[in-house]
């Protein structure tokens, strides 16, 4: 019995005494704290041989220049990892990934340009994250989707241009937020962070020192305080129009959607069609002809690219309508503000609650503002094509109004004239 007390107690002293020479090890007990400090020893790497009980790990200081798949490997159970005033200028996939209870990420004051932002999903207890002073010249706006108890994120003095909207949305605890001196680019594309730093709870210390690197004219203007823009989110209409007068179509001819779109900078338009068992995307124009007195005829062509034809106005030409083609035909417009889209639901009139099934399913979908007429039954040969409801749908602004929307009159107009038909 005493010789098996003795090699336990062998055990334990070996596992304490587990620490580099050029590193201090102490351990806490009554905070369940075991900390390694190896800094201000001019190491070039991470030593091997750490503590494999350590929680805290302190290599600030040296002369660190990468950081590898495997460099915290035998300290996966750490919770402070303190990395700053090093050379590190290379982080590989991977390295911070399994680091699942770490709640302090210290990497500022380095030479990072590409940060490994994919390691931060798996870093969901992470509390505080600084990445300032370094190179850094842009996040994604992904970066931190998961990091739901981060309370305090540094990316000041890096060489950030812009930054997404909803890039800290995600982050219901947020209290501090460091980004000054970073060279912004005052398009546009940065119109919602003016508007997220003037309502939002954040702190963000030295907001005097936000400012305009570019343009020319702005360049050193504050940019919270009396900085403007001019810049309007779009705004969009949608009509359509068949290829007879009387928007009564006989099967297999064409049918014409009118998008216009205005807002500042100009928006670009693109189309998503949701059909019974299928989506078809399409971000730009895959058509030549501009005229609308030639676009449906262009639609029916036997050359023809495709069914569904968009052109470099917003047009939208289905050549060919059929019952296969009913569905949710949604025109989004998009500019460095933000984006807005309106939905119409096109159905031939001999089917039957054509667009229930697609309904079901669609989130963007909203009950009709009206109960749809009976339809009139016609013959196979002659079938309508009907618009069953117009849903106008608006993205998050970067005002602190809310949710704006414009008069949509024309779709009043569009229920009136199928109720006419």
């Amino acid at each position: 019995m005493d010789l098996l007390f003795l090699l336990a107690a062998a055990f334990l002293v070996a596992e304490a005494q587990a620490c580099p020479e050029v590193c201090v090890c102490v351990a806490r007990k009554n905070y369940s704290r075991h900390i390694a400090d190896c800094s201000y020893q001019d190491l070039h790497a991470v030593p091997a041989g750490l503590p494999a009980n350590a929680t805290t790990l302190t290599l600030s200081v040296n002369r660190i220049t990468s950081l590898r798949e495997d460099s915290f490997i035998e300290v996966s159970h750490l919770q402070g990892l303190w990395l700053s005033y090093n050379e590190i200028n290379t982080i590989r996939k991977g390295t911070f990934g399994f680091l699942a209870q770490l709640k302090n990420l210290d990497l500022s004051h380095n030479q990072i340009t590409d940060f490994p932002w994919g390691d931060l999903r798996k870093l969901t207890a992470l509390e505080l994250l600084k990445l300032s002073n370094n190179w850094l010249e842009k996040v994604p706006l992904e970066a931190f989707s998961t990091l739901k108890d981060l309370r305090s994120l540094w990316l000041n003095d890096n060489r950030l241009t812009i930054l997404s909207e909803g890039t800290f949305d995600s982050m219901p605890l947020l209290s501090l937020l460091q980004m000054n001196n970073n060279p912004f680019n005052c398009s546009c594309k940065i119109w919602w962070l003016k508007r997220w730093l003037e309502s939002s709870s954040v702190s963000a210390p030295e907001k005097e020192s936000i400012t305009c690197a570019t343009p020319k004219d702005l360049k050193g203007h504050v940019l919270w305080r009396t900085l403007a823009l001019d810049c309007r989110l779009p705004s969009v209409q949608l009509t359509y129009r068949s290829s007879l007068d009387n928007s009564v179509l006989h099967d297999g001819l064409s049918l014409l959607l009118d998008c216009s779109a205005v807002g500042k900078p100009q928006p670009e338009i693109g189309w998503k069609i949701q059909m019974s068992g299928q989506t078809v995307v399409i971000n730009g124009p895959n058509a030549e002809e501009e005229e609308g007195d030639n676009l449906l005829a262009d639609a029916s062509s036997e050359e023809s690219p495709g069914r569904f034809l968009v052109f470099r106005n917003g047009s939208m030409a289905i050549s060919k309508f059929s019952k296969a083609d009913e569905g949710i035909y949604t025109c989004r417009a998009v500019n460095d503000v933000g984006w807005r889209e309106v939905s119409v639901n096109v159905a031939l009139s001999s089917s039957e609650n054509p667009a229930d099934d697609l309904l079901q399913n669609d989130i963007q979908a909203s009950k009709p503002r009206s109960k749809s007429c009976d339809k009139e039954e016609l013959p196979p040969s002659e079938e309508k094509v009907v618009v069953i409801y117009l849903t106008p749908t608006g993205s998050k602004t970067t005002t602190n109004r809310g949710i704006l929307w414009e008069p949509w009159l024309w779709g009043s107009w569009l229920m009136l004239f199928s109720l006419a038909l």
